[in-house]
């Protein structure tokens, strides 16, 4: 019987299988993702060099590509013009096709020359990683027989469905689906599990879209980040350098009036301002949606409903806005609550107000709140001012 060079038992070919894969999933995610696609960390040339043609030989992905389909999805995030949204295409589509999803859009060359700009263009990326993308994927075919034999195959087979299945397919499908949520973004994102190990860290999907420049992607105490690690032990060695991390929040609770330093906190850390408001009112939006529900339309769904009380009004589409809208209408407390929210998150997305402005605007939102006799509000309100 035909052998490779190296002779295990089946458990060895399955640990060296996951370890091949796992240095391809933290190729992605470091190189394509934090380094090239958001710019979070800046790479020496080795690993950078090394993702680059490690990513030829398992994926054949183009970096230009790549980077720039994620860049759009971020820039289109749920809407038709996001190349993997579940929440548009279903779930379904984007679990089982997520690879033909990629693959139809990096031949939208538009897409390419808007979001394709500052990544890799010298010799080797013109001439064999971007023009001889497969040969990267046949040598490593030829390798993995040569070293295996006949289990070489199927160890090439995983190696080659590794990333359309756990990125292409999970991160893009169930990231925007099932799962828990740090931050409410305006998008649907969500980390899969707080355990980023399998998939290097892309579980804490949430995380990404709260803060997507940060190096790190966790940000709990109990999340853990095994790219983020990576990239620390490559910083001790010089090889990496982390850009940008997560803010830290901090609160002063000496603070009763809203000033420039609580303006700046409260926009660095908006996503987790709107969270804590969506906590805070929770139980006073279930109580109210309790006594409506006898009132409410059979057909509508409740828990849609509530979902849609965190959600800029911008995200809804039109059908969503009028259910919504007749809910809020039969509650004055859902009305000033969901009133105040958007209030609040437009107070950030002024761009042509001066600071002066907005620490008025911020104050001003704070005396309403306190005044509107919903104790949550009032309690929320108390605590924003302390942000510091």
């Amino acid at each position: 019987m035909l052998s490779g060079l190296i002779d295990m038992p089946w458990w060895g070919y399955v640990l060296v299988t996951l370890a091949l894969t796992h240095i391809t999933i933290a190729s992605v995610t470091i190189f394509l993702h934090r380094h090239q696609a958001h710019r979070a960390l800046e790479l020496h040339a080795i690993p950078s060099h090394f993702f680059r043609f490690w990513l030829w030989l398992t994926t054949g992905q183009v970096t230009k590509e790549w980077a720039s389909i994620h860049r759009k999805h971020h820039a289109k995030c749920e809407t038709v013009e996001d190349p993997h949204s579940p929440q548009i295409l279903g779930i379904k589509t984007v679990l089982l096709q997520g690879y033909e999803l990629y693959k139809k859009e990096s031949r939208n060359q538009e897409t390419l020359t808007r979001y394709g700009h500052g990544t890799p263009d010298d010799w080797l990326e013109r001439n064999v990683y971007s023009k001889r993308s497969t040969w990267g994927i046949i040598l490593m075919l030829c390798i993995d027989v040569l070293l295996f034999g006949p289990i070489g195959i199927t160890m090439w087979a995983v190696q080659m469905l590794w990333i359309p299945v756990t990125a292409a397919g999970i991160i893009n499908g169930a990231g925007h689906y099932w799962g828990y949520r740090n931050y409410q973004c305006a998008d649907a994102s969500t980390n899969l599990v707080p355990w980023g190990i399998i998939i290097g860290g892309e579980e804490l999907h949430n995380n990404h879209h709260a803060y997507a420049t940060s190096a790190k992607l966790s940000t709990k105490p109990y999340e853990f980040d095994i790219g983020w690690m990576y990239i620390r032990t490559l910083q001790s060695l010089g090889l990496a350098k982390a850009k940008k991390l997560p803010p830290l929040v901090r609160m002063d609770r000496s603070k009763t009036v809203c000033d420039a330093a609580t303006l700046q906190a409260v926009i660095t850390n908006r996503y987790e301002v709107l969270t804590r408001y969506a906590r805070t009112l929770k139980r006073t939006y279930r109580e109210e949606l309790a006594q409506l529900k006898h009132a409410l339309p059979n057909k509508m769904d409740v828990q849609r409903v509530k979902q849609w009380l965190h959600l800029d009004a911008s995200v809804l589409d039109e059908q969503q806005r009028m259910q919504l809208d007749s809910v809020i209408r039969s509650s004055s407390k859902l009305a000033t609550a969901y009133t105040l929210r958007q209030e609040l998150a437009a107070i950030w997305q002024r761009s042509t107000a001066t600071k002066e402005q907005l620490v008025k605007d911020l104050e001003d939102w704070c005396l309403r709140a306190e005044q509107s006799g919903i104790s949550a509000l009032q309690d929320f309100s108390r605590g924003l001012r302390c942000y510091a």
